[in-house]
């Protein structure tokens, strides 16, 4: 989903307000995620955006309800069914299981601000206003979170 507005562009920051009168202007998509837009701007590592994006997965898969039709899909046979074949109850008892354990390995003070942006959506400054945090200390430790939750991937 795109939603584009047009934002004002002073001082290398996007501003909030619409542009000035013969000011810069940049076109931002309001619909992208928080850990999109910080990327994009070269302010998280690729081995950051990977791990986010493992976690945000398994957040989803976690939270998806059980299936009250028949599903359709053809049925794994054989020795080689893949494990995205589980049964709908079954991959989401694994999603959360992996979204639980890699929560732990961040820890406790990093995972709020983690779940936050990663799987609430939520902007960093939205979300260090809501912790009661200073401007700008989010991102500090929202990369530290996504470089434990790398690591605890195994990420390179």
């Amino acid at each position: 989903m795109r939603e584009w507005v047009e934002r004002g562009f002073e001082d290398g920051r996007v501003t909030a307000a619409p542009p000035r009168k013969g000011g810069r202007r940049v076109t931002v998509n309001l619909a992208e995620s928080p850990l999109g837009w910080l990327a994009s701007r070269g302010l998280l590592s690729a081995r950051q955006v990977e791990a986010g994006e493992r976690l945000r997965a398994d957040y989803e898969r976690a939270q998806l309800a059980p299936l009250l039709t028949m599903r359709w899909d053809a049925a794994p046979s054989g020795r080689h069914a893949r494990a995205e074949a589980l049964d709908p109850t079954s991959a989401q008892i694994a999603a959360k299981q992996r979204f639980d354990a890699a929560v732990v390995a961040v820890g406790p003070g990093l995972a709020d601000m983690l779940w936050r942006v990663v799987c609430a959506n939520e902007p960093v400054p939205a979300a260090e206003r809501a912790m009661g945090w200073p401007a700008r200390a989010g991102r500090v430790v929202l990369g530290l979170a996504l470089d434990r939750l790398a690591s605890h991937y195994g990420l390179g």
